[in-house]
């Protein structure tokens, strides 16, 4: 894999003009800002194409923010992806400095903006990028961490151990006077349902989101299912087989873990070990596209009654469990453009008619596990047009909250802390299912 060696780096306003501009080697000159400008914004054919673009000899990268387009040039056979990560994590650091990542932060911060363009990129080599570790020495109008006069480590004893140590992203003497953490697994659930109730395509986003209040230099340690397993892993999978009749497989793809996570512990023991970073950070994220839960199927019937009505029912069955109860659940039903009203017959909740929207809006406040609700819709619809395009009838749309529930299966089975002065913690888990695009189709 190619490392991202960039030759340059702009900030270009939303014209295209230079705002700031660095440059790592000599053969990129400040003109390939014009070229950018002339060959890609100005463009029309360029308008919603790939961020990525190839003129000549020179590779161009670019992600706009706000009014700002931050724009990586190189002309080495770099990765992309790393190099388009490196340019949005550059971003989210300086938004981190200024408050906020616009053409008036970066003009009246522009001597601060070079200072951390040295730190963060050698020679066109991506450096460190921890905003906490950066703001122990690279500090707004002169202020200094640690100069406050409070008992405790030096400042440069600090730096030193926040940037050649094992725990970079946690520096030292931090104390609360309540020890508390809150862990979350937080789920997004992507489902095509067909017009029968079939799961015709489905899959998972997920992550672990941790906010962490505690003192000194603690150690977590997160217990997740035993039959949890990273795909394409040997060792883990060697797990699964011999407890395969003890639990439900779970199948994770695309795993990530953030840099504070003892790798080699999760592989050998599946366990995630970590010191965490102070306040909230996301520990893991993962895709799951197998042995899901769908937590509804519905069955929509939808009838053409003549050119002045429409026939609309609608069936919604909760399959998680009967203890668990979905928060806010809403169903959209598209409905045409020019429909004129909709009387509705229900078994639960309220739904009503948004003509901006052109859809039929069915809310549920709480909808139990196992339980079913039918809405009954006759809609009317305009009879005095002569011509109509026929009717698209796009997919019905969910929207939820389940709280204490996952698709995927993931559990958290224990978090333990561990810190040397031995001080008592409080520790919370809990665990939220949400719709992502969750749509049913009607025929």
């Amino acid at each position: 894999m190619a490392v991202p060696a960039l030759d340059a780096l702009y900030f270009l306003d939303a014209r295209g003009n230079v705002i700031m501009s660095r440059t790592y080697r000599e053969d990129i000159g400040r003109d390939m800002a014009e070229v950018f400008k002339k060959s890609i914004l100005e463009n029309p054919q360029s308008e919603g194409t790939a961020p990525v673009k190839n003129l000549g000899s020179c590779n161009f990268l670019y992600i706009k923010y706000g009014n700002v387009y931050v724009l990586a040039i190189t002309n080495k056979n770099a990765h992309a992806a790393m190099c388009l990560n490196f340019i949005t994590e550059m971003a989210r650091l300086m938004r981190g400095y200024f408050g906020s990542f616009n053409e008036d932060a970066i003009r009246n911060n522009f001597v601060l903006v070079y200072e951390l363009l040295d730190e963060i990129m050698d020679f066109g080599y991506p450096q460190i990028l921890n905003e906490q570790v950066l703001k122990s020495y690279i500090t707004q109008k002169g202020t200094k961490v640690g100069d406050s006069g409070a008992s405790g480590p030096s400042a440069s004893s600090v730096n030193m151990m926040a940037v050649t140590g094992a725990v970079a992203h946690r520096r030292e003497g931090i104390k609360y006077k309540k020890n508390e953490v809150y862990l979350d697994v937080i789920e997004d659930v992507n489902v095509l349902i067909g017009q029968q109730g079939s799961v015709l395509k489905a899959d998972v986003q997920g992550g672990i989101v941790v906010k962490s209040y505690l003192s000194g230099m603690p150690s977590l340690k997160i217990g997740l299912n035993e039959t949890s397993f990273l795909q394409n892993d040997s060792t883990t999978s060697k797990q699964v087989e011999k407890l395969a009749g003890r639990g439900r497989k779970i199948d994770l793809d695309d795993v990530v873990f953030h840099q504070c996570v003892n790798l080699t512990k999760f592989k050998s023991d599946n366990m995630v070990t970590f010191t965490p970073p102070d306040g909230e950070f996301q520990l893991m994220k993962y895709r799951a596209t197998e042995n899901l839960h769908i937590p509804f199927k519905v069955i929509p019937n939808i009838k053409d009654m003549g050119r002045s009505r429409i026939e609309v029912r609608v069936n919604v069955k909760s399959l998680y469990a009967p203890r668990l109860t979905a928060m806010r659940l809403l169903v959209k039903i598209p409905v045409p453009k020019y429909t004129a009203k909709a009387r509705f017959e229900l078994t639960g909740g309220k739904c009503k008619y948004d003509s901006a929207t052109n859809m039929l809006v069915w809310k549920l406040k709480r909808f139990p596990g196992q339980e079913n609700a039918t809405l009954f819709a006759d809609v009317e619809l305009v009879s005095t047009l002569k011509e109509r395009k026929p009717w698209a009838q796009p997919p019905i749309q969910l929207d939820f909250n389940i709280p204490m529930y996952t698709s995927s299966g993931m559990q958290v089975l224990y978090l333990k802390v561990w810190e040397k002065s031995g001080y008592d913690t409080t520790k919370w888990v809990r665990k939220l299912t949400k719709a992502g695009d969750f749509s049913v189709r009607c025929r």
